[in-house]
């Protein structure tokens, strides 16, 4: 068989990681009945604003840790 991916590696499609899960914790900012309330306020803003702000934090640690940990480590011998 022949290689026809772009990259002229085999088997360059998509893999699985558990890392990946890690992609699952942004999407609970999607659920509002967890953050849909006034209170505990922060520097007078309510919960719902502030945890907004805070989840953003959270989502790029968590795009950044999957990112480093499954990106492909090339060996040193093929970019020669």
């Amino acid at each position: 068989m022949s290689d026809d991916s772009p990259g002229g590696r085999a088997g360059s499609g998509l893999r699985w990681s558990n890392w990946n899960l890690l992609l699952l914790v942004p999407l609970a900012i999607l659920i509002t009945p967890l953050t849909n309330f006034r209170g505990p306020a922060l520097l007078g803003m309510p919960f719902f604003y502030w945890s907004q702000l805070a989840f953003v934090i959270v989502g790029v640690v968590c795009v950044a840790v999957v990112f480093v940990k499954t990106k492909d480590r090339r060996d040193e011998g093929q970019d020669k």
